[in-house]
């Protein structure tokens, strides 16, 4: 086996390792329900998340009647304690992942987690689904701290150093995630079933998979 070319491959989380939206829709909709409004669709939701609960939920709100600051600042807190409460009841690993990543540890590649969730949310969503084992970091949104999220490449890029540096990739579904790989230098691979805000050839990625079946191949077409 010829040696594969990338040492790290870095995921965001929702959209793309996980199919978080019906827990994060029943999130919004908790605090929404408890404004007296209507719920959303779940795939109206979809496209609002990516930034984070505090940017879904300016979101939910505008699209729902509008909002004031401490109306936005009642309502996060209302949805963050009962998105961490049901954090993983709906939520499950896309079809193929599992093997996909099988495949590129098989290779000795170190996996890595990159998302504009909350850290504290992140790990306990990647423990409560079995599979802190598999990454080598999770990084969150709030870990290089105020306004460093995605698209800022510092995220990605301290990623790189936790896992020891060597060639990366990242692997995303939104502008933010494809935006944040250019920054900091390294291929970008979109997926097409995630939780897209627009056509995913518009992204700009290196290139782009439908399925998990397809991710060590692209990789190794982009390390060529």
């Amino acid at each position: 086996m010829s040696a594969f070319p990338f040492a790290i491959v870095g995921f965001d989380l929702d959209g793309t390792l996980f199919d978080t939206s019906l827990d994060l829709t029943d999130a919004l909709n908790h605090a929404l329900v408890g404004l007296g409004r209507a719920p959303l669709r779940v795939e109206a939701v979809k496209p609002m998340i990516g930034r984070g609960g505090l940017h879904m939920l300016e979101q939910g709100l505008a699209a729902s009647g509008g909002f004031d600051a401490a109306m936005l600042e009642r309502s996060y807190a209302e949805l963050m304690t009962f998105y961490e409460a049901n954090i993983a009841r709906n939520t499950r690993p896309f079809d193929g992942l599992l093997d996909a990543m099988d495949l590129l540890d098989a290779r000795g590649v170190k996996l890595a987690v990159v998302t504009n969730k909350r850290e504290r949310l992140a790990v306990k969503l990647v423990a409560e689904l079995g599979m802190t084992s598999r990454f080598a970091t999770v990084i969150g949104g709030d870990t290089m701290g105020p306004g460093n999220a995605k698209p800022s490449p510092l995220p990605i890029q301290e990623m790189v150093r936790r896992c020891g540096g060597g060639p990366a990739a990242f692997v995303g579904d939104s502008i933010f995630d494809i935006l944040a790989a250019k920054h900091a230098g390294v291929p970008s691979v979109a997926v097409s079933f995630g939780f897209l805000m627009q056509p995913v050839e518009e992204l700009g990625a290196d290139a782009v998979i439908d399925s998990y079946a397809e991710l060590v191949p692209a990789l190794e077409r982009l390390g060529r």
